[in-house]
């Protein structure tokens, strides 16, 4: 009877003791934390799991903006986090800091797989400098027009095979085919050799091990606040599972041999860093790393985009009327239409800009840490060791910055006096600073070539069954529907 009466008060006195340190948590989270002066939902202030909910149920990007429009431009959305809504974070937060020590990049969402080889976006301050001069030249001017050749070879593929399709009758679904054109273009740049997705009509197996571990790592980041949680978890990972991801290792890394085998000087966006390989101390893992991330920040992007844009097209008539008509004037013949050439087409860049602002490609926002002095963001001190974001989704979709801004108009980017109040600086979908996206003037010039050429081909028109396509969850990447449209060739 002693024995179990001692046992029963060892146990009470241990959930007294949780009970009292989770209510002494709460109370400083809410009260007496160095960010407890800055508006948020009490949960969000309570701890971190409303924001886990949220991100990994996939409402994240639209709840934001719920929040910034009850709390203001910083709102707390975690105990230890501020996420700012105006155009003035971004040089706060990102831009160049003559002499002050930048905000490096979240640990618990750059890597949240533990002894996995860092690449150019989650590398350090200095050795991201070094790869991003390396990598930089396969993304200028004159390497692009270098690569012309074989990017245009895959836009005219897509043209040939929707050009098959068509000839059914039946819809065809768009979306996919962005991504077969994309993940083929960028697996070209990157590896030396597409994946053969335009070719065998379906994305590679390779790509689908990129999306499933896509989905797998919004979880990894969430439970990066629950170490205990995340381990238990790994250790949990079906054996299935842990030999599809070391047969997705070693074809990775095959590819990345075959590269190297291949011709010096080739106009890629991985032979920068082949070239000075040695000087910059790079092991085939950290060589595939940096391969995976082009790949994937060059493809499920642009292809979202594509598909963002043609859907708003499709359903705002009246936009999709001028861009055919900007289009077809300016170009007589599809040989005309080159990544030069695009750039005379007003319009169609407008078009674009709307549509990244309506439907960005990355919806959330990508966690800053603020450095060990602290720092000043839209005027106000945020402590040291803080996270600090900017939902993209969210600010872009705030009446205080665009006008009307749950409806498409390209317009808005033309100098339309309608839209002169328009903060149109608040628009930094590759965002902006030393770690801006290398990828912009691809990203456009691609987008721009393979939107003219379908535009100049066929005609086209929404499906009903994609009328509210739309209307998707965001994990990380958004959650996208057969994009469905009919085809009738020009």
């Amino acid at each position: 009877m002693g024995i179990f009466f001692n046992v029963q008060q060892v146990l009470l006195t241990g959930l007294f003791t949780a009970i009292l340190y989770l209510a002494s948590k709460v109370i400083y989270n809410v009260y007496f934390h160095p960010l407890s002066r800055f508006p948020g939902p009490l949960e969000h202030k309570i701890s971190r799991l409303p924001y886990v909910y949220r991100s990994i149920r996939g409402t994240l990007p639209f709840d934001m903006l719920e929040m910034h429009q009850q709390y203001g431009n910083i709102v707390r959305i975690a105990p230890d986090e501020l996420a700012f809504s105006h155009p003035d974070a971004w040089q706060d937060i990102m831009g160049h800091h003559k002499g002050k020590t930048e905000f490096s990049k979240a640990d618990w969402f750059y890597h949240a797989v533990e002894d996995q080889p860092s690449h150019v976006v989650n590398e350090t301050r200095e050795q991201h400098g070094r790869l991003r001069r390396q990598m930089a030249h396969g993304f200028s001017e004159k390497a692009m027009r270098e690569q012309e050749p074989m990017i245009r070879g895959y836009a005219d593929m897509l043209l040939d095979r929707l050009h098959e399709f068509c000839e059914s009758g039946s819809p065809v679904i768009l979306s996919d085919w962005y991504n077969y054109t994309t993940f083929d273009i960028i697996g070209d740049l990157a590896f030396g050799e597409p994946f053969g997705c335009l070719q065998g009509s379906n994305l590679d197996g390779w790509i689908k091990g990129i999306f499933d571990a896509g989905r797998l790592g919004i979880i990894l980041q969430a439970l990066s606040f629950y170490p205990l949680v995340k381990r238990t978890l790994l250790s949990m990972v079906p054996a299935s599972m842990q030999e599809a991801h070391e047969k997705h290792k070693q074809l990775t890394e095959q590819k990345m041999m075959r590269r190297i085998e291949k011709e010096e000087g080739r106009p890629d966006l991985i032979e920068g860093l082949l070239r000075k390989r040695e000087e910059l101390n790079l092991s085939i893992e950290e060589l595939v790393a940096n391969a995976e991330i082009l790949i994937i920040g060059g493809s499920e992007t642009t292809a979202s985009l594509l598909s963002g844009v043609t859907y708003l097209l499709l359903t705002n008539r009246t936009a999709y009327q001028k861009l055919k008509e900007e289009v077809r004037t300016v170009f007589q013949s599809q040989e005309e239409i080159n990544l030069i050439s695009v750039n005379m087409l007003p319009y169609m860049l407008a078009c674009l800009d709307e549509a990244m602002r309506m439907y960005p490609p990355i919806a959330n926002g990508l966690p800053r840490v603020c450095p060990e002095a602290g720092a000043e963001v839209l005027g106000e001190y945020i402590p040291a060791n803080t996270f600090v974001s900017i939902h993209q989704w969210a600010l872009y979709r705030r009446e205080e910055y665009f006008k009307d801004p749950n409806t498409y108009h390209p317009e808005r980017f033309l100098g339309d006096p309608s839209f002169a109040d328009d903060r149109r600086e608040v628009l930094q979908p590759f965002h902006t600073g030393p770690r801006n996206c290398l990828g912009r003037n691809l990203a456009y010039s691609e987008m721009r070539l393979i939107l003219a050429l379908i535009i100049f081909n066929f005609d086209m028109e929404i499906a009903d069954e994609a009328i509210d396509w739309i209307k998707q969850r965001n994990f990380l990447m958004w959650e996208k529907g057969p994009l469905k449209v009919h085809l009738t060739r020009v």
